[in-house]
């Protein structure tokens, strides 16, 4: 069985977004700049563990506030989610979040980054 990480998690977040779904929801809000991700069902199936590993490290997370739960919407980073997020983008896949987000809001997006 595979072992698992918030990296990892957000590592599979990105290749989901970016290698498969081809698409990153990106929220503008006064609380700040917050990213919707797959389900914890969806990165299961993804990392190919059972449901029920993943959901020990989204509890961490939030309890790390990187990320929310929202009743029907789903699962949003915080601020810093969002900029750990943005971090590994940048050194991981930033040519692939570029062509994505379009060359404007990724530069604009990594420009304020830090919580």
């Amino acid at each position: 069985m595979a072992t698992l990480s918030i990296d990892i998690i957000y590592d599979a977040v990105l290749r989901i977004q970016l290698f498969e779904e081809h698409e990153i929801s990106v929220i503008f809000s006064e609380k700040g700049v917050r990213i919707k991700l797959p389900t914890t069902r969806r990165l299961a199936e993804f990392l190919a563990v059972p449901h029920y590993y993943v959901l020990p490290y989204f509890a961490m997370m939030e309890q790390e506030a990187l990320v929310t739960r929202a009743e029907r919407v789903g699962i949003m980073t915080t601020p810093a989610g969002t900029a750990r997020y943005l971090d590994m983008m940048k050194k991981s896949y930033p040519a692939e979040g570029e062509a994505i987000l379009g060359p404007n809001i990724y530069a604009d997006l990594m420009s304020r980054r830090s919580p």
